[in-house]
């Protein structure tokens, strides 16, 4: 009996160890290689399987200049953006474990300034429940701002619906949470953060950002591709606070998610909770689903830099995926990733654009713009390539389909000739402009 049992574990470890060498790396690093080549991105990705990384990849620059390349590698910290909300809800189920904090105390137990903040529950903000509005997308997120002017600006907004009567995301509501953590902790964010998770599980590359991220601490900077790499902006780290200025790795994010699952930052029964959903939407958690399996985790994105953390319980698995030049969507490379992963079917994209010919381009040429509006956008064309133009940059437009363009990540342009119209989709919605001249 006892010479079986050892059998069946030999098995089952060459079994394992077969699995874990069967990832085509190979073909990972083309996916990656192309990427790069074809100017569609660069990053970094671990896959780690019970914590163990199984496979990591660092590809393109942190920082470029005219004179250098730094290039990216495993110790670059990235903008991990959203990501953070989950750290910052595991946070909070911790405080409640201890008695500090209940899921059902109101928002006006610390911040009685905030619209219908009677109402509003701790359970609903982790839920995007809670109707609070997201701070405006102007110059305000530009600038360091203190935490009083923060809670100033999110007390003068008008809420969007009443407290869990939909569900709508809301980034400010966790820079409340956030805050909330200080006044419990009696200590800013950054300090609880690593008592409470970097410090207990080992991560050496994760902190809370401030201000703007630097190359000089190793931090990526964020790029945008206009015919060669242009550094682009991006939100001033005091902002997004606990909902979105921590500064990681990918393989720090993967000793993350595993800890988390493993019971090591809260327990079970909390755990649960965060990864119950309610309207696609958990508790800091969101789910994914990948090769017709469910994993959870969170993802992350501003200006152009993008992250995406992803676990996969039964197999243990953990990716994760940070990118510093958001161009080719971060949905799709992670969805390749894993049909590497699992020996789907997957073709690498060529990401070669769609070549449309200057007479049609010609067609879309023009200024354009909406009656009554003082506000025009120029459309010109180079060779074979069409631009943007709205007063400041020339964004270069790249064909999908004769009359369809790609302008920024989710932001696309069709052109209609014979109604002389451009039609702008975006995320917040649809713009139709008409061609003046």
């Amino acid at each position: 009996m006892k010479n079986t049992t050892l059998a069946i574990l030999a098995v089952m470890t060459l079994l394992t160890t077969a699995h874990a060498q069967s990832i085509d790396k190979a073909k990972l690093d083309t996916l990656f290689d192309r990427l790069l080549a074809k100017n569609k991105g660069m990053g970094a990705i671990t896959i780690a399987k019970d914590g163990k990384v199984l496979y990591t990849r660092s590809f393109g620059y942190s920082q470029i200049t005219d004179n250098t390349k730094k290039p990216l590698t495993e110790e670059t910290r990235y903008r991990i953006s959203s990501i953070t909300k989950t750290y910052t809800a595991v946070i909070i189920f911790q405080l409640v474990e201890e008695g500090k904090l209940n899921l059902t105390d109101h928002l006006d137990k610390f911040f009685p300034q905030i619209p219908n903040a009677a109402r509003i529950t701790i359970e609903q903000i982790l839920s995007h429940r809670s109707g609070i509005p997201d701070l405006p997308a102007d110059g305000f997120r530009a600038q360091q701002r203190t935490h009083e002017e923060i809670i100033a600006a999110i007390a003068q907004g008008k809420p969007l619906f009443e407290p869990d009567s939909q569900h709508i995301y809301s980034n400010t509501g966790y820079v409340l949470l956030g805050y909330i953590v200080e006044k419990l902790c009696g200590k800013p964010y950054q300090e609880v953060l690593k008592q409470r998770i970097t410090a207990k599980i080992g991560l050496k590359n994760t902190y809370l950002g401030v201000g703007n991220t630097t190359p000089d601490n190793n931090e990526s900077l964020s790029y945008r591709y206009l015919g060669g790499w242009k550094e682009a902006a991006e939100m001033n780290l005091s902002i997004p606070a606990g909902a979105g200025a921590i500064m990681s790795t990918p393989t720090d994010m993967t000793i993350f998610i595993q800890a988390l699952f493993d019971g090591k930052l809260v327990s079970k029964a909390s755990l649960e909770k965060m990864t119950t959903m309610r309207d696609g939407e958990g508790m800091g958690m969101e789910p994914f689903l990948f090769a017709g399996k469910t994993l959870y985790g969170h993802t992350g994105g501003s200006n152009r830099s993008g992250s995406w953390l992803a676990y996969e319980p039964t197999e243990k698995l953990a990716m994760a995926y940070t990118t510093n030049a958001k161009i080719y969507p971060v949905k799709d490379i992670v969805a390749g990733v894993f049909d590497i992963y699992w020996n789907k079917p997957y073709q690498i994209p060529t990401f070669d654009a769609l070549v449309v010919s200057p007479e049609i381009l010609d067609q879309y040429v023009g200024v354009y713009g909406v009656p009554g509006a003082p506000a025009k956008m120029t459309v010109t064309r180079t060779d074979a390539t069409l631009y943007i133009n709205n007063g400041g940059t020339a964004l270069p437009l790249e064909a999908t389909a004769p009359d369809k363009f790609t302008i920024l990540p989710g932001v696309t342009v069709e052109f209609d000739p014979a109604k002389k119209t451009m039609t702008i989709h975006r995320p917040q919605g649809d713009r139709t402009l008409t061609k003046t001249n």
